[in-house]
């Protein structure tokens, strides 16, 4: 699966994780976790005014949860880990191309 492919997909993507003026917590990322594992495709907000900020905590969450960063525009990005067994009726990536 390619970027391009996966772009595509997520940008219908409502973010379903919302990073605060807090940052990022264990509970936040564990909540990303299970967002990967159900959906394999999502988008974070961050509220972060500052980019710098937005950068390390977008890394930050791609390197404990084991994803890989699609794209990042502004304070949006597009998280993407594969699941060896998707649930069709959740996987962003299986739904996306049956679109």
């Amino acid at each position: 699966m390619d970027k391009k492919q996966l772009r595509a997909i997520g940008h219908n993507l409502k973010p379903v994780i919302i990073v605060g003026q807090k940052g990022i917590s264990e509970t936040l990322l564990a909540e990303t976790n299970r967002s990967l594992n159900d959906h394999e495709l999502i988008k974070v907000k961050l509220a972060s005014a500052d980019r710098d900020t937005r950068k390390a905590q977008i890394e930050a969450m791609c390197a404990s949860c084991n994803a890989e960063l699609v794209q990042s525009i502004g304070k949006v990005a597009l998280l993407y880990r594969k699941n060896p067994k998707p649930n069709p009726r959740t996987s962003n990536i299986i739904r996306g191309f049956a679109d």
